[in-house]
């Protein structure tokens, strides 16, 4: 991907984040996200319905790259199932982790494709990955 266009990604969703506003509702599970290495400081909610993930919300103080990557994600995971959810959770993990992953998989989270050239940026991209996945164990533990 062009380094413009991830730029010019990148930047919308700090902008123009999708669904960053928290709303008062039981039903969604709710997390707290912070970074160690940034001002990053994200509440999280999710809802899930029949195995499928029906909506996320977020709110907080972050840097451009934690909160990109959650307007991102958000986009990537509503109207999916949890096992959709979890393979695309494995497969970013994996790309920042310079693992092996699948690049058709992730879209446009691949604009965080050379992320672990910023170390100081890995732990604020990871943030909403690690808010999700402790949604979804605590999903898990329910079952």
């Amino acid at each position: 991907m062009d380094e413009n266009l991830k730029r010019d990604i990148i930047i919308d969703n700090y902008q123009n984040p999708m669904n960053k506003e928290l709303i008062d509702d039981s039903t969604y599970l709710k997390v707290n996200q912070a970074s160690e290495s940034c001002i990053d400081n994200l509440d999280f909610m999710m809802k899930v319905e029949d195995n499928k993930i029906k909506d996320i919300r977020f709110d907080g103080e972050a840097c451009a790259i934690s909160t990109s990557a959650s307007s991102i994600m958000i986009r990537s995971l509503i109207g999916k199932d949890i096992d959709y959810a979890k393979r695309l959770l494995t497969n970013y993990k994996n790309m920042i982790e310079e693992k092996e992953y699948d690049k058709e998989l992730l879209g446009e989270l691949m604009v965080y494709d050379t992320i672990s050239k910023q170390p100081n940026r890995i732990k604020c991209a990871l943030v909403p990955l690690e808010a999700i996945n402790k949604m979804l164990e605590e999903l898990d533990n329910e079952i």
